[in-house]
């Protein structure tokens, strides 16, 4: 049995990973969620430690998207004594936005004023609530998927609405981004690794990896490093931590009108950025690698 299997929707998004594991002659094996199926009486996990890399942004990809069926492997592999790296509960937060809003609030920190509502027909009467503009959002999104803004009743009115896979929406406010660009906080356990500004021209698609900023047709994502404060990187490590996440970090904007820091998203899972060498002076798949080999040192010490 291979010391580690990387689990995953998206082959082109483990290259980096796979280079640095490669070089390093860690014991891998990669698990394509495509064709997979599982005996729910007889649970063999591939590997003592799973890294789960299934994304949100699949379904994007693909009407027969392996969210809901990770979810329900990912808790056998756990009950089954594997070390899942975001595991079961990381992986639930990640797609359900209507919880981490919650958890944001529940540390005291500032998110958009939102309504999570079930029903298309209830967005209307969310919506005077807010005031306009504000944002519709699929409570399951990735990469920026199936954001709408409106600016007034009339155009919500009239709009085509985006889905939502699991059928909950989020009716939230807009805030304008100070410099028109959102930032992106990364974390490997509760470890900073780096912070990004991304604009992406007013779009919401705004995945900053490789295998994302070269795809035909998508609108041009500019990165630049972001140096946070400190205050503002323990508000993203307290967010990563009450998530439970491993390898992932949030998303937040600076308010143009307040200046407030606003949190909207939070993340277990990692695209780190294109070109991270020349961006960062570093790169961070380094440091994941490093990561993986600690959790593998102390599973066989442990053994």
């Amino acid at each position: 049995m291979p010391d580690l299997a990387l689990f995953y929707d998206h082959a082109e998004w483990l290259i980096p990973l796979q280079r640095v594991l490669d070089a390093r002659g860690v014991d891998y094996v990669g698990i394509d969620v495509a064709g997979h199926c599982f005996d729910p009486a007889h649970i063999a996990p591939p590997a003592p430690i799973i890294f789960n890399r299934i994304s949100m942004s699949s379904f994007k990809r693909t009407a027969d998207h392996p969210i809901f069926y990770a979810d329900a492997l990912l808790g056998a592999w756990e009950r089954a004594g594997a070390r899942i790296i975001n595991g079961g509960e990381a992986f639930a937060i990640d797609h359900n936005k209507a919880r981490q809003l919650e958890i944001i609030a529940s540390l005291g920190l500032k998110a958009p004023d939102t309504r999570v509502v079930r029903r298309r027909e209830d967005m209307a009467a969310a919506a005077q609530t807010i005031g306009f503009p504000l944002l519709v959002k699929g409570n399951i999104g990735g990469a920026g998927a199936g954001i709408v803004r409106f600016d007034s009743a009339s155009e919500l009115k009239a709009a085509a609405l985006p889905d939502s896979i699991d059928k909950v929406w989020l009716v939230q406010g807009y805030h304008t981004p100070q410099d028109g660009h959102i930032i992106r906080f990364e974390f490997i356990g509760e470890t900073f690794v780096y912070a990004i500004a991304v604009d992406g021209g007013g779009q919401f698609d705004l995945c900053p990896a490789d295998a994302c900023v070269s795809t035909p047709g998508k609108p041009v994502v500019t990165m630049t490093k972001f140096e946070p404060s400190e205050e503002q990187i323990e508000a993203a490590r307290s967010l990563v931590r009450a998530a439970g996440i491993d390898v992932g970090g949030c998303e937040a904007l600076i308010d143009q009108a307040t200046g407030e820091l606003i949190f909207y998203d939070i993340n277990a899972f990692s695209n780190f950025a294109a070109n991270a060498v020349e961006l960062l002076g570093f790169d961070p798949h380094e440091q994941l690698a490093d990561m993986l080999e600690a959790e593998i040192t102390v599973l066989k010490e442990t053994a």
